[in-house]
């Protein structure tokens, strides 16, 4: 089987080497082009065996799936280029969210599916959200959630709920992260420990609850009233955050689909001139 990548900025970089490492792919099974071609280029001397391609047409041609890991505004461009060089048995693979199935299904004759991966691919963990268009037989999406069940959890979803799943799977990391820091520098400002100690403790904290919420079969509402004792200080702090957090959540979903909204509005700006469906 040949892969082939269309960009290999920050996502596509992460799903190359998390292919090659898990083993799901050899170096040679894959070519690669890129914008500024050195970004291919670096991945390939780290991995011999894999081409680079100089052109979108040359990766498109002869890749049995085609994965398109490039910025919204940047798909109407590279779908015109590689349009007559692609053909209905192979499947393309779209990683970003406000790209919709049907807009590459107008362009492309190929069999059509929309990934979301995560940061969290990158050590072989988390999920990818699998998106499929109809033109895909059973056999294709066994095939894809096999080759991503090396480096993930494959999770299919329904594409009206693609903004929320990927809040969820693929923002969450970067929001987690944010939690952790700011927690971190709480407790190094409030009590003199070293950032070190601190980060160390808190990001163990991290991958241990993650077991727990997963292998370890808990519920977050499980997992809180295990931890915390009527009248605890876990309790007390449950109880501030609560109070003071439970806002914000609605709000960051509020915030990421209206964002997600407007770029599919100049995705469809794009694709169809002012028609915005």
């Amino acid at each position: 089987m040949r892969v082939g990548f269309i960009g290999t900025g920050s996502m596509g970089s992460i799903l190359i080497e998390a292919f090659i490492r898990s083993g799901a792919l050899n170096p040679e099974h894959i070519v690669a082009t890129n914008r500024t071609l050195a970004k291919a280029e670096l991945l390939a001397e780290k991995y011999p065996g894999m081409q680079v391609a100089r052109s979108n047409k040359e990766v498109a041609l002869g890749t049995d799936l085609l994965f398109l890991c490039v910025k919204p505004s940047e798909y109407k461009a590279v779908l015109d280029e590689i349009q007559d060089h692609t053909l209905a048995s192979q499947i393309v693979i779209s990683i970003t969210s406000p790209v919709l199935i049907r807009h590459l299904e107008e362009i492309l004759p190929s069999k059509i599916a929309k990934v979301i991966p995560s940061i969290t691919n990158y050590v072989l963990s988390g999920a990818t959200l699998c998106i499929y268009g109809d033109r895909l037989t059973p056999e294709d999406k066994d095939l894809l959630e096999n080759l991503f069940s090396h480096v993930s959890a494959p999770i299919r979803v329904s594409e009206q709920y693609t903004r929320i799943s990927s809040d969820l799977s693929s923002c969450g990391p970067a929001f987690l992260a944010y939690f952790v820091q700011k927690f971190v520098e709480a407790a190094v400002d409030t009590t003199g420990i070293s950032e070190e100690e601190a980060t160390q403790l808190a990001s163990e904290m991290t991958l241990g609850t993650g077991k727990l919420l997963t292998t370890g079969g808990f519920s977050p509402a499980q997992l809180q009233k295990r931890v915390a004792v009527p009248g605890g200080i876990t309790a007390e702090g449950l109880r501030l955050m609560e109070k003071e957090l439970c806002g914000v959540f609605y709000d960051l979903i509020r915030t990421t689909h209206s964002k997600y909204e407007e770029d599919l509005e100049k995705v469809e700006a794009r694709f169809f001139g002012t028609r915005v469906d």
